[in-house]
Parts: C-alpha cells; sequence; structure tokens
C-alpha cells in the first residue's frame, strides 16, 4: 500500500456521484468515509404462486416474461395437464390450452413465440415426438421430431432451435435435432447419452450447453453445442437430475433438482468455462420450469410442495460497502 508521502501532491478526480465499477475505492466526502465498489450476494425471494399446480413442466421466457405448460398433478399421477401460465414478473395470468397434455417435455423461445417438442402422454404414458407453436394465444402444431423422447433440453428460438439428449425407449439418447420454424434436422450428437439434464435456456441454436442429469447414473458432465458438434465443458459443481435452469453458454445457471437422497437448494453459475456457488433456493425443489438470465432468473412450480410456488433470482452485483479504516 502507498503511503501518504510517496501519493502526496497526486491529482485525485472529483465525481458528481458515487463510481459504480467493480473494484474502485473513492472517498465519500459526504459521509467522510472510505468505500469500495465490491461484488454483493446472489439471492432468491418469493414470488406470487401460480394457479394450477403441477410437476413435470415445461418452462421457459425470462423473469418477467416466463411461459409454463403441460405437467402432472399430483407427481406420479395420470392427470396431465393442458394448461399454460403466464408470468409476467408479479402475477400468473392463463394463456391458452395445450392440443393435449403433456408432462416432461421441453420448450424454448419466449412467452409469445414459443415451441414446445417432445414429451410424454401420460404415466407411464407414450412417448411423444409432436411438438406445438406458441403465439402468446394459442398452441398449433408444428414439425414433428424425428426421435421421439421425454425429459431432453433445448435452446433457441421459434425459428432456430434446438433439442438434445432425452429418453427414447429403450435408453437414453444422444440424437440433436434442429428446428426452422417448421422442420426437424439432424445436429450433431452428444458426446454422452443423457436424461433429465440442464439446458442454457436462453442460449441459441449455435451456442448451448447441456449440464448434469442422467446417463448411466447422475453425472456432473456439461457439454457445449456450437450448432455442429459437441464439446466438453467444465463439470457442475453437484451432479443432479430434474432441476431446472436460466441464462446462456458464457452466463449460465442451475438451480434445484435431485441428488439421492433429495431435492437440493443449491445454484451454480457457469462462464462458459467453470461452476460456481450461487446461493440458494428457499425451498428444495426439482421438476419445475425455469427461464431468465444469470442475473435475473425464475422458478415455478415443481416438486415437494403445493406444486404452485414461484421463486425470483436476482444474481450477484456491484454493491457500495464501507472500508474500515481504524
Amino acid at each position: 500500500m502507498a503511503t501518504y508521502k510517496e501519493i502526496r501532491g497526486t491529482t485525485i478526480q472529483a465525481v458528481g456521484s458515487a463510481p459504480s465499477q467493480l473494484g474502485e475505492i473513492f472517498y465519500d466526502s459526504s459521509a467522510r468515509a472510505m468505500k469500495a465498489v465490491n461484488l454483493g450476494s446472489a439471492a432468491w425471494a418469493t414470488a406470487n404462486n401460480a394457479s394450477t399446480a403441477r410437476y413435470g413442466v415445461s418452462g421457459n421466457g425470462l423473469q418477467t416474461a416466463q411461459l409454463v405448460c403441460g405437467g402432472e398433478s399430483p407427481p406420479g399421477s395420470p392427470n396431465i395437464n393442458v394448461a399454460t401460465e403466464e408470468y409476467d414478473g408479479t402475477n400468473w395470468t392463463n394463456g391458452g390450452n395445450l392440443p393435449a397434455g403433456k408432462r416432461n417435455a421441453s420448450s424454448f423461445g419466449t412467452q409469445t413465440s414459443a415451441v414446445n417438442a417432445a414429451g410424454l402422454t401420460s404415466n407411464p404414458g407414450t412417448v411423444l415426438n409432436s411438438s406445438e407453436e406458441y403465439d402468446g394465444s394459442s398452441w398449433t402444431s408444428g414439425g414433428n421430431v424425428t426421435t421421439a423422447r421425454r425429459n431432453l433440453g433445448s435452446s433457441g428460438v421459434l425459428t432456430a432451435g434446438v433439442i438434445f439428449g432425452g429418453y427414447a425407449p429403450p435408453g437414453r439418447t444422444t440424437a440433436t435435432e434442429e428446428y426452422d420454424g417448421s422442420s426437424w434436422t439432424s445436429g450433431g450428437a452428444l458426446s454422452t447419452a443423457v436424461s433429465h439434464q440442464v439446458p442454457a435456456v436462453n442460449g441459441t441454436q449455435t451456442a448451448t450447453f447441456s449440464a448434469s442429469g442422467i446417463s448411466t447414473a447422475i453425472t456432473q458432465q456439461t457439454e457445449e453445442y456450437n450448432g455442429s458438434s459437441w464439446t466438453s465443458g467444465g463439470n457442475v459443481i453437484t451432479g443432479r437430475e430434474q432441476a431446472m435452469g436460466g441464462g446462456t453458454l458464457t452466463a449460465g445457471l442451475l438451480f434445484g433438482g435431485n441428488a439421492p437422497p433429495g431435492n437440493l437448494t443449491s445454484t451454480e453459475g457457469y462462464d462458459g468455462t467453470s461452476w460456481s456457488a450461487a446461493g440458494n433456493l428457499n425451498a428444495a425443489r426439482g421438476t419445475g420450469g425455469g427461464g431468465g438470465t444469470q442475473a435475473a432468473s425464475i422458478l415455478s412450480f415443481g416438486t415437494p410442495g403445493p406444486g404452485i410456488a414461484t421463486e425470483e433470482y436476482t444474481g450477484a452485483a456491484p454493491a457500495t460497502v464501507s472500508i474500515d479504516t481504524d
């Protein structure tokens, strides 16, 4: 640290407002205190409940514009849901119903332009190859996927989406398929067959990841997709299945899920290279709907509990703190 003698006579910049750049140190003349801009804490907060309790739903979109559809209620029952609900950052409202009930499908896109792909008709049910498109008010039939599957991952937008992995009886699959808004074509295969994984929910057709899930057992593996092939990424800290996620390939998030003996509260963030701890949910949960960004994510529905709970995530951001100079 420099001494007063060393910095004496140095010009100090005067600013009209407190700096906000991470790592900056400054003197607050009004408070007569030294301060610094440090990284604050990430946190989950409870939000308003949804209307229809369910599990094994499909979720996509943003914290202020999430779309959730399908699922079952209660867990393990034959009651498969057609309901769609939309979240505006405060309240839930009903959207248009799916043409037919399904669970353990995967959706991508936005609240007003989305695709829901594959899934399962009932419990135990039939694995589906259908997809549906949503325009903000109603669902219509989309192109059929080549490989029927459930518990898969997906990313992208309606006219440029991608699905990957999942359970395709009699086993898990490496198959990747890309959607152009009307039909599906084969993409590069995953290195390892996996289901129940977490995708970069708001990733793209040419930049996404598949994290954790079940291979021969629960895996910590992450694979990254560039639009043509998959390569290995950083391992998650805690392997899990039926977790939820948000964000992109280089700013991703995963949270909750199941790792025996039960569901998890832990959240992990991804920077495109490695995973790090990023706060805890207020309640352990899996099989819900995810969405949002690494800085502002959302979790809704899922087990255990009433199946209607919502939590919102605020990522760590720069925060001003006082420095003790004693």
